[in-house]
């Protein structure tokens, strides 16, 4: 069994390794202070920098087969690194979420004017979107349960409801929302749901509040908003009317095994100081690293790492070859495990770093928040175990007894 990256994902690793050291990191202290000085939800000028650099380079839109000709596979290589720096490399490639989903969708089911109009502005990182699913008042990992109605008036579809953790709201440049709601409440369960567009700037579209996770306020934001009798074109319907759960599921399984790529970066990076804090730290007479407990921390910590590395590439193999729907436990699987594992390392790194590791002097504490926040978007562990679960079930193992 061959392990090894194929030349085409080597090749561009080794890129992406290039531009983090040289342009990536040094950039993070410059983000920050820009922020601190001009508000949580600036842009700094730094990005457009960097973007322009990665294009210069040849890392630009890695996510999309067609457009990088890597292969899922290929990709996660260079995802996982972009995780080192989860905030700032992962836009800089214009691979962050939620546009690679939304390209994903628009590129699946855009007609040639909405391509015109947000795809390409889209892939050439001139804009951001966003992605309006879920509803404060309904449990929305079921996305049969969304209340928000889209009710067709002669040539336009009035929009009328409350979503909330929109990420990518609060930046000005989020230019565009992927609204799903209920275009037909008598049909067939999974048939009720649409997706529509909606430009930021429709009247009756309000942006409550940008809700923090763990006390941070994320520089995109993650957004209450509510549609106030929003009307936009039936033009603007994406596919027909009720195929928005089709739609999602469609959108939801890469992007979660992008955010299962980008976790195993968190954590590599959380080890690295983990081991760099162990070797140069010194307490009851010895360094950390000849602390057994701290041995143990380290070795369960690389363990962890390459086991859920194996996974994702699994489940990134798996997509190549049958398509997300022929992968669908093995993406839940994944999305359980990678975050959970992201979560436990970056745990044992605090551990390792005690008071400092909880402060803002080092990535770690808000690689925790974000890691933790990673095992409820798009879909609960629970949910996820359900998925894994149903599957095995129907499976005839070949021996029982």
């Amino acid at each position: 069994m061959d392990f090894a990256l194929s030349p085409q994902a080597a090749e561009a690793s080794e890129k992406m390794w290039d531009f983090m050291r040289s342009h990536v990191f040094p950039a993070e202290p410059v983000w920050s202070d820009y922020l601190r000085e001009h508000g949580e939800n600036a842009h700094p000028p730094v990005m457009e920098d960097l973007k322009a650099e990665a294009q210069r380079r040849g890392l630009w839109n890695l996510f999309l087969p067609k457009v990088s000709g890597l292969s899922n596979l290929e990709y996660a290589a260079v995802a996982e690194i972009s995780g080192w720096s989860p905030v700032i490399a992962p836009e800089a490639i214009n691979c962050q979420a939620p546009d690679t989903g939304n390209m994903e969708t628009l590129e699946l089911f855009a007609t040639p004017e909405q391509r015109a109009q947000w795809l390409e502005p889209l892939l050439r990182g001139e804009i951001r979107s966003a992605f309006a699913m879920t509803e404060p008042d309904v449990a929305s990992s079921d996305a049969t349960n969304i209340t928000t109605q889209i009710i067709r008036d002669g040539d336009d579809y009035v929009i009328n409801g409350c979503k909330w953790w929109i990420t990518g709201a609060a930046d000005e440049r989020c230019k565009v929302f992927i609204v799903m709601g209920k275009t037909d409440e008598t049909a067939e369960a999974h048939r009720q749901q649409s997706m529509i567009l909606v430009p930021r700037d429709t009247p009756g579209v309000t942006i409550v509040r940008n809700l923090p996770i763990f006390g941070y306020s994320d520089q995109h934001g993650h957004c209450e908003i509510t549609f106030d009798n929003v009307r936009v074109p039936a033009s603007s319907l994406l596919a027909g009317e009720g195929d928005g759960f089709k739609i999602a599921q469609a959108r939801l399984g890469p992007g979660r095994i992008h955010h299962a790529m980008r976790a195993i970066g968190m954590a590599e990076r959380a080890l690295a100081l983990m081991v760099d804090r162990a070797t140069s730290r010194v307490a009851f007479g010895k360094p950390l690293s000849e602390q057994a407990n701290v041995l143990d921390l380290i070795a369960q910590s690389r363990i962890e790492i390459d086991q859920a590395r194996l996974h994702v590439y699994n489940a990134a193999w798996l997509i190549d070859q049958h398509g997300a729907k022929g992968a669908r436990s093995e993406i839940s699987a994944i999305k359980i495990s990678a975050p959970a594992m992201a979560c436990a390392v970056i745990d044992r790194a605090i551990e390792v770093f005690g008071g400092m590791g909880v402060s803002d002097d080092t990535v770690l504490a808000y690689f925790y928040a974000w890691a933790r926040v990673l095992r409820i978007v798009d879909g609960p562990d629970a949910v996820h175990r359900r998925t894994v679960a149903r599957v095995e079930l129907k499976k005839t193992p070949p021996y029982v007894g």
